[in-house]
């Protein structure tokens, strides 16, 4: 299986980040512990979404997707939304 995933900051909560693995405990475990140049800055992280594909391939599509222009508003609008979750520990 293969996972998209988002991550938010716990202490920046408007820093989020999108990956792609194939571990997600792993990858989530090596964001924490500032071994991932991207999110070293603000971990601690927590995982808020995440969804499994059975496609390697498709799995790298929707990575990019979520990163690309109309992602970021389908992310916002569908999966995740900054605005609404800013204010929760």
């Amino acid at each position: 299986m293969y996972y998209v995933y988002i991550i938010q900051s716990i202490h920046h909560q408007s820093q989020i980040y999108v990956g792609f693995t194939k571990n997600l405990k792993k990858r989530l475990s090596d964001h924490n512990s500032g071994t991932t140049v991207h999110t070293e800055k603000y971990k601690p992280w927590k995982l808020v979404v995440s969804i499994g594909f059975e496609d390697w391939l498709k799995a790298k599509e929707f990575e990019e997707y979520l990163k690309s222009g109309s992602g970021r508003a389908f992310r916002e609008k569908r999966l995740f939304s900054i605005s609404n979750n800013a204010g929760e520990p």
